[in-house]
């Protein structure tokens, strides 16, 4: 069987953790019998066609080089949404994937489509995907739900996909309930994206008192309610915050005012080979996002067998199952925060235990086996049904 993915992000690197779950999805779909080919964007630097790590990768310009700026940024919809240039390139960006897709097609012959994010792929899947003569399967992964429910004119948009799907997929069970608010007749089916078990794996001496951060620092990942349950927490603990953002500046101002500015270590973006250490050596990450898709950060971390803390919101209790492998906590609640960070910093054998039952989770719901196995069927499922008369 072949697959033709279509993906505004995707690896550009080996250290680059932009779409990295995209590639460990198609290198694990071999083993299934799915031979992948993708379609993404163009970066600086980049062949445009090339074999990353054994998937064939198709590279597209879409504007001069200094105003290929939407993909990789982690903020192409705030970046559409406030600006008309952005505007004017996204609808390059459109024809380009289009163009570059067709292409792709014709020496390829995919006996299937499968999109990720309604938006741009999803449009341009439809489009593809008709011409071809084969089914769409599109994904959702958080980012473009939020799009389809606030962005004025998206929602005709996101119907005219999903309709045109033949299946629709979410990471999690949120995102699940989420699209069917918007669309009733939609009943996504829920498949999580994988983690690389392989680099993040236990191993190493862990901190009795420190806490980790990692995820980009505006309001939707929780950050400043860390900080504020920092400033309560009983003990001296200290915190690692991975990543980089536009609320930095006020964090750490917040952080001063709070007196705890110097038990915060601000690393800024790491590779993903860098996090597994930090992982390792926290006593507990701690994910206080609001809205968050599924949150694979907590996955990550629960590979390494460390205890994680994260707000009842979004598709978190996919990952996070209460008392079980870890604890959830109310979101934008610090008081509540700070106490279950207390909970496990004064019980340490109860925080290995929650992190052991985490690890053995993490296996089962998301290594690339046993989510590629999970979309392979999947898609034999679409393709058998297609070929009924």
């Amino acid at each position: 069987m072949r697959v033709l993915f279509l993906a505004h992000s995707f690896p550009r690197n080996a250290e680059d953790a932009a779409g990295s779950f995209l590639l460990r999805l198609a290198q694990a779909l071999e083993a299934e019998g799915v031979t992948v080919q993708v379609v993404a964007p163009a970066s600086k630097g980049l062949a445009s066609s090339e074999h990353f790590d054994g998937v064939a990768v198709e590279r597209f310009r879409y504007a001069p080089r200094r105003y290929e700026r939407l993909a990789y940024t982690g903020t192409m919809a705030q970046d559409v949404r406030d600006s008309w240039s952005a505007r004017l390139t996204m609808l390059s960006f459109i024809g380009s994937e289009f163009v570059s897709a067709v292409r792709s097609g014709r020496r390829f012959q995919p006996d299937l489509v499968h999109a990720h994010w309604w938006f741009p792929g999803g449009l341009v899947g439809t489009w593809v995907a008709s011409m071809a003569g084969v089914p769409l399967v599109t994904t959702l992964h958080g980012s473009d739900v939020r799009l389809a429910r606030t962005v004025a004119g998206a929602r005709p948009v996101f119907r005219h996909v999903l309709k045109h799907s033949a299946v629709v997929t979410t990471v999690s069970t949120w995102l699940s309930a989420e699209t069917s608010a918007v669309l009733p007749s939609v009943r996504p089916v829920v498949a999580p994206m994988p983690v690389d078990t392989d680099l993040f794996t236990p191993g190493g001496a862990r901190s009795a008192d420190r806490l980790l951060f990692v995820g980009r620092l505006n309001a939707q990942k929780g950050i400043a309610h860390l900080i504020e349950a920092l400033a309560r927490v009983k003990s001296a603990a200290t915190l690692d915050v991975v990543g980089d953002g536009p609320d930095r500046a006020a964090l750490e101002a917040r952080a001063r005012e709070l007196g705890v500015a110097g038990r915060i270590t601000w690393h800024g973006v790491l590779p993903q080979t860098a996090l597994p250490a930090l992982y390792r050596a926290a006593a507990v990450l701690v994910v206080p996002s609001i809205e968050e898709g599924l949150g694979l950060v907590a996955v990550e971390a629960q590979l390494c067998a460390t205890p994680v803390i994260a707000a009842r919101s979004g598709g978190l209790p996919d990952v996070v199952r209460h008392e079980q492998t870890g604890l959830l906590v109310p979101p934008a609640d610090p008081p509540a925060l700070a106490a279950a960070i207390d909970d496990l910093l004064t019980q340490p054998g109860r925080a290995a235990e929650l992190g052991a039952a985490g690890r053995m989770h993490a296996l089962a719901a998301f290594a690339p086996e046993s989510v590629a196995r999970r979309y392979a069927m999947l898609y034999h499922s679409i393709l058998d049904h297609a070929a009924r008369p």
